[in-house]
């Protein structure tokens, strides 16, 4: 991607006596560019909103919960800088976040806590396996939840009125994945490998669906952990049944060290992914295993036309203001906070119980694209980017959209 940079050099100004004994320098100018203006501060009377998030920033993904935890808070500093009114109020919005360390029980307990403080609405939670399980507290509750990231269908087919989605889901993400490794890769003979947690069983059972349904054949489904690092057993018996093609239901931590491993092995295969392995840290944590194109995988999302240079323009911010690339999920993070915005606006009221009505028949224009909801919560048209690794950088094959 291209980063568009500004630089603002300051030239430091010494006179030295020609041919004399050298003088005491004098002082620099001062800069001649004015600072930046601070944002003006909410009025004493601001209506206060506060926006709950959650995802995993600590443990073996803590890099994929800080990305969306970045896009949380430059939606929640972009929001209080526009000066959003709400109702006849200006509104000033705090973020909550918290760390669910991609675990159920702990995710629950964050849920309980952002519940108990009371606010206005939650973006999270990052994983399937911590999402699901928090989304009763917060329809228990009333509270809106809207996820940026977890893919598991049956996080909105609970019948909640409170659970949305931004992204495509495992139905969609699976699928496409399933019919692409027939019908492109050319795919025969096809391995699954899944770490049993909702949202890595749950996209592999889709690809495995989607694979059978194009005609191919699955020659072994093995099992393995979120937190395993040695996969030489299961990858073994999966090389006697020469596939053409490998997919791995799980995240990157995991996915980055089985692909060194698969490269040991010999193993001359395809290897497939879903979201959670699409990201720009698995070429860093595969190492020279990634190859070139080798790896193929799809993004939960994804920009045609129009909205490409808004989405890059995200990008480039992001990078200049927190000095790291997104990884995957920020701008959607970023959307899913300024949706909830827009729909308490709509409804001039923070109050859950009446914006949530403005929430369901959103129709918001976001930096990943135009954001609706269907009857379940789902985005309506939701995409897919297919990606495979280049050079060690993530490269786009192309943008699938799913029916509306």
């Amino acid at each position: 991607m291209q980063l568009k940079w500004t630089a603002v050099t300051l030239a430091a100004l010494a006179l030295v006596a020609c041919g004399k004994k050298e003088e005491a320098a004098a002082p620099a100018p001062a800069p001649t560019t004015a600072a930046a203006p601070a944002p003006a501060a909410p009025p004493a009377d601001a209506l206060v909103v506060k926006i709950g998030h959650v995802g995993p920033t600590s443990g073996a993904i803590a890099h994929l919960g800080k990305d969306n935890e970045l896009g949380a808070r430059m939606a929640i500093e972009d929001l209080n800088a526009k000066g959003v009114k709400i109702g006849d109020k200006v509104a000033k919005f705090e973020l909550l976040a918290e760390d669910d360390a991609a675990d159920p029980k702990q995710g629950t307990a964050v849920a309980q806590k952002l519940v108990d403080s009371k606010v206005n609405g939650v973006v999270g939670h990052l994983n399937s396996g911590t999402t699901i399980p928090a989304s009763k507290i917060y329809s228990d509750a009333g509270i809106p939840q809207v996820s940026p990231s977890a893919t598991n269908p049956k996080y909105t087919r609970q019948g909640f009125k409170t659970t949305f989605r931004v992204v495509a889901d495992d139905t969609q993400l699976g699928g496409t994945l399933g019919k692409y490794a027939v019908d492109t890769l050319k795919g025969k003979n096809i391995a699954v490998i899944d770490d049993r947690t909702a949202y890595g069983q749950g996209v592999a059972e889709e690809f495995e669906k989607a694979v059978k349904a194009a005609g191919g054949t699955i020659v072994g489904h093995e099992f393995t952990t979120d937190k395993s690092t040695d996969f030489n057993a299961i990858l073994t018996k999966l090389k006697g049944a020469k596939p053409d093609v490998l997919f791995f239901g799980g995240m990157d931590a995991v996915g980055g060290p089985m692909l060194k491993q698969v490269k040991q092995l010999g193993m001359n295969v395809k290897f497939m992914g879903g979201d959670g392995l699409c990201t720009g840290e698995l070429a860093k944590l595969a190492g020279d295993a990634i190859g070139e194109d080798m790896v193929v995988c799809a993004e939960a999302g994804g920009v045609e036309g129009d909205f490409k240079q808004p989405l890059e323009d995200f990008k480039a911010k992001f990078k200049a203001k927190n000095g790291v690339d997104v990884q995957i999920y920020a701008p959607y993070v970023y959307d899913a906070v300024n949706v909830l915005a827009e729909a308490m606006v709509k409804a001039g009221s923070a109050e859950p119980e009446k914006y949530l009505p403005e929430l369901s028949k959103i129709q918001y224009k976001g930096v990943t694209g135009p954001i609706a909801f269907d009857e379940k919560g789902d985005i309506k048209n939701g995409a897919l980017t297919i990606y495979t690794y280049k050079g060690g950088a993530r490269t786009q094959i192309a943008v699938v959209r799913g029916a509306s």
